[in-house]
């Protein structure tokens, strides 16, 4: 597998600190190119004009006032290096140490002349007197042997190399000190996040990175600080779903183990009180199992849903009655506040069973000999919102939130005295969503709690949205009390 250069180096400092230096060597590269040519296109005009002044000079030594040839001129001219054409005001050489340019026309129409011609770089200027055009000197300078552009730059820079290396290494030394510091600002969130991982792969979910930034690190940092936050709440729900779980089966499987002892030892008989005892723990054990694993099927989401058309009222009627039968002992007041023109809801009709069945013997539980719990109803954009209203104790605002977790009490001892497991409003909250609703808790406006959820009707826009007469409106908007 082909691996790119970069790639093998160990360290994210030493890869941003070679990156910057290349960088830094290629751009100061780029401008040496570019101020070198600069240079040598300055070097040009400043080689020109002083061609042109050459050029004027020996046209003062090559003709007199009247404007006839006076002098030949190659001498000096070659001392200075230069290359020499004369012509008279017919265009006839007069003196040549150049090729004749063909523009020789411009100069005698009394205008400088400029061009290359056989590897010459010239100026021609015209020569003037009595207010006439007498002829035209031309003055040649050879362009560096027929070199382009590029090679006379390159030997621009050849002559300043030493100069041009000492600055690149100052840059990229400054470069790489400043890469180096950003790098380490830059890294530590990632080697503070390498060292929580490796913590965290030992159980411990305690660490955090410092997130200061706004970068992409910074909002990779707080990322790992939120999952590190999950995982930490994953973990202590694990640590108490056990333990809570380990003590729900401990209270049942002591209580049969004492009365199966007390058996063996003939302490006491197997009479139908014994016995009875025996099984209601039993029961105890195997609802507490069923409801773990329906739990854990509804959150995982292993359950499927028969949705159909549900009519509330006939649900709560049957509901009410089970409850009714299973704590006989109880003389409190159920009201059925659901409308009879309410339309169907589109639930599963045993899973909605079950949250009404938990939400009611839940309230039944909590509230005490004369009490009274409704039932309640309304539509709410496409929602039918369903509430319980209990006239208990209540619950207190800082347990609002948290009374849908698994095995969460307000009152442990009360719920265990009662025999509630901790799992009832958990499961009605997996139900609940499930069906796509939600679920939640309120104290209740004159005392007790009420709990509320949606589901969706099964046509989404029911005929029977509330209005301000509905006795279910009048409930809702009285904070839970019955009328």
């Amino acid at each position: 597998m082909y691996v790119r250069p970069l790639d093998r180096l160990s360290s994210i400092r030493v890869k941003l600190g070679s990156i910057t230096v290349l960088a830094v060597l290629v751009t100061i590269g780029t401008l040496y190119v570019l101020i070198g040519f600069a240079l040598r296109n300055s070097e040009r005009e400043v080689a020109l004009r002083q061609s042109l002044g050459s050029a004027r000079d020996l046209s003062t030594q090559a003709f007199d006032a009247g404007g006839h040839r006076t002098a030949s001129l190659p001498e000096a001219a070659a001392r200075a290096g230069h290359f020499v054409l004369v012509v008279d005001a017919q265009g006839e050489v007069l003196q040549a140490s150049m090729p004749v340019p063909g523009t020789v026309a411009k100069a005698l129409a009394g205008s400088v002349d400029t061009g290359i011609v056989d590897g010459l770089e010239y100026v021609g200027v015209p020569v003037v007197r009595s207010g006439a055009v007498t002829g035209a000197v031309y003055i040649g300078t050879p362009t560096g042997n027929g070199l382009s552009a590029l090679s006379a730059t390159a030997d621009l820079l050849r002559g300043y190399w030493w100069q041009l290396l000492l600055a690149g290494a100052v840059a990229a030394s400054v470069a790489l000190v400043i890469a180096r510091f950003l790098a380490r600002g830059m890294t530590t969130p990632l080697r503070e996040m390498a060292a929580a991982a490796r913590r965290m792969s030992q159980g411990d979910y305690r660490n955090r990175v410092a997130a200061s930034t706004r970068d992409e690190v910074g909002q990779l940092a707080s990322a790992f600080n939120r999952m590190a936050a999950q995982l930490e709440g994953v973990e202590a729900s694990r640590r108490e779903l056990v333990g809570n779980v380990s003590h729900e089966l401990k209270t049942p499987i002591s209580a049969l183990q004492a009365h199966l002892e007390n058996l063996l030892d003939g302490v006491e008989e197997p009479n139908p009180e014994v016995l009875a005892v025996m099984l209601a723990q039993c029961e105890r054990l195997a609802r507490l199992v069923d409801q773990l694993l329906d739990l854990s099927r509804l959150e995982s989401g292993d359950v499927p849903l028969e949705l159909q058309p549900v009519s509330l009222g006939e649900l709560v009627d049957q509901v009410v009655a089970e409850v009714g039968v299973s704590r006989p002992d109880r003389a409190v007041q159920v009201v059925n506040d659901v409308g009879p023109g309410l339309p169907p809801l589109r639930a599963d009709r045993e899973r909605l069973h079950q949250v009404l069945y938990n939400l009611l013997d839940n309230a039944f539980r909590f509230t005490p000999a004369g009490g009274t719990v409704t039932v309640g109803a309304h539509g709410e954009n496409g929602f039918c919102s369903i509430s319980v209203h209990d006239t208990g104790a209540g619950i207190p605002e800082e347990h609002i939130t948290r009374v849908f977790e698994r095995f969460y009490r307000v009152d442990s001892s009360r719920a265990r005295s009662g025999g509630g497991t901790g799992i009832g409003l958990a499961i009605a909250r997996s139900v609940v969503e499930a069906h796509g609703g939600t679920i939640w808790a309120e104290p209740g406006g004159r005392g007790g709690a009420t709990f509320r959820f949606l589901v969706p009707f099964w046509d989404l826009a029911p005929a029977w949205d509330a209005g301000p007469s509905s006795p279910a409106i009048l409930l809702h908007a009285n904070g839970g009390t019955p009328k």
